[in-house]
């Protein structure tokens, strides 16, 4: 027999397939006539350069985020 638990369970996961469904969508649509390819974008790209893109980036920016985030939540010393 079914609860309702178990109903609102399979409630929430056919709502979460069917939203990640329909976001996912657009990624198989076809490319406009003329577009450059995702190679061609790239295509100017030395290794280091490429390396610095999409390692370096990220990597200083989640260094960025935390350090911001423990300067703002660093306990003040004066209310021990």
């Amino acid at each position: 027999m079914l609860t309702r638990t178990s109903l609102r369970a399979g409630a929430v996961a056919a709502g979460t397939a069917l939203t990640l469904l329909l976001m996912t969508a657009p990624s198989f649509a076809l490319a406009p006539a003329g577009a450059p390819a995702g190679s061609e974008l790239l295509a100017g790209l030395n290794p280091a350069q490429a390396i610095g893109l999409y390692v370096g980036c990220p990597v200083g920016l989640f260094v960025i985020i935390a350090g911001l985030v423990l300067l703002l939540t660093k306990p003040d010393k004066n209310h021990s």
